[in-house]
């Protein structure tokens, strides 16, 4: 059980760190063009320096709301992680850790809605490249989709023995 217990806590901390990686990193889109690779994240256009990110008006609002959601995801998992130090320690016996699972499925659902609108709006847009693809923050952000909703379910499931 105590294995159990180190290897979802080990998980979960990889969670958080590759959040705050995906989400603060640039590298969401990458593209190639004559003065050598470009990359455009949630906040920056890099190619050799960094600049604003341009977007038009009407994907502003798409961009807005998935910087809000990819932060609350942080926040979310970061709370996650610390309502389980704190039931591991003070859950009776017997008692699962439905708080702890319940608070890492909204998280999960947030990095659900981020990467989706990302998806939709601004999958193969690199301005002023050609060849778009999608970077190692993108790919990071779907890696912890899938470790958020695996660890919320194995909080739900587990008991404190």
């Amino acid at each position: 059980m105590l294995v159990l217990l180190a290897g979802i806590f080990v998980v979960h901390i990889a969670t958080v760190i590759m959040l705050f990686v995906s989400t603060i990193a640039n590298v969401w889109m990458v593209g190639s063009s004559n003065i050598g690779t470009i990359s455009t994240g949630l906040w920056l256009l890099c190619n050799k320096t960094c600049t604003q990110l341009p977007v038009s008006s009407q994907d502003e609002a798409s961009l807005k709301a998935v910087q809000a959601f990819m932060i609350l995801s942080i926040i979310f998992s970061v709370v996650a992680l610390v309502l389980f130090i704190i039931q591991l320690f003070t859950l009776e016996k017997g008692k699962r850790f439905y708080m702890t699972g319940a608070v890492m499925l909204v998280c999960w659902m947030c990095i659900l809605i981020a990467v989706s609108i990302y998806t939709a709006r601004f999958t193969g847009t690199v301005v002023y490249s050609t060849n778009p693809h999608h970077g190692y923050c993108f790919i990071l952000a779907w890696i912890c989709f899938c470790f958020s909703f695996i660890i919320g379910i194995l909080y739900l499931v587990l008991r404190k023995k």
